[in-house]
């Protein structure tokens, strides 16, 4: 009889590492969104050229998306506002980036997000840089209900870097959830 108990517990802790209750599944939302270059604008950038090789370049960032219409919306709520700060490392235009984002709310939450990706670009005739970033956005949390957000989107963005005529347009497309 011992044998047939220990058996029976055995197998009632493989079932329950292989097929774990409902309750601890998380509900998971879709997210698809496309922003507008209108909507953005560089606050800053400077960019400093590395001596190791001709064309290596660091660059950092901040830009600003602020919504007036087609807002991306996380559980149900309107995202106004998009910070986004990071920096890039290219070589020749082509190289990885990455960075962290602040999405404000229109209830006035706030959701954080950390992204990577690589951008390729060329050079502008007004020396702006061009391109095209590939990449993947990562919720990490936020304020208020919010807190415990997670998620993961990829994300296609095209941008031009000029100060007076730049933009930042991106694609999105992923799931969220809150953790418990």
């Amino acid at each position: 009889m011992g044998r047939s108990i220990r058996a029976v517990l055995s197998a009632l802790g493989v079932a329950a590492i292989l097929f774990p209750a409902s309750g601890v599944a998380q509900q998971k939302y879709s997210y698809s969104h496309s922003t507008a270059p209108q909507s953005s604008r560089y606050v800053q950038q400077r960019v400093i050229d590395v001596d190791d090789m001709p064309g290596h370049q660091l660059r950092i960032l901040e830009v600003q998306r602020k919504y007036t219409r087609n807002h991306p919306v996380i559980s149900g709520v309107k995202v106004v506002e998009v910070t986004v700060r990071g920096f890039s490392d290219y070589t020749n235009g082509v190289g990885p980036a990455q960075g962290y984002s602040t999405w404000i709310l229109e209830d006035g939450n706030k959701v954080y997000a950390q992204w990577s990706g690589t951008s390729y670009t060329t050079t502008t005739s007004t020396g702006s840089q061009q391109g095209t970033y590939n990449g993947t956005t990562y919720f990490i949390g936020g304020t208020g209900e919010f807190a415990t957000l997670r998620g993961v989107l990829t994300e296609k963005s095209e941008f031009n870097t000029d100060p007076e005529s730049g933009y930042n347009k991106s694609s999105s497309i992923g799931e969220y959830w809150f953790a418990e």
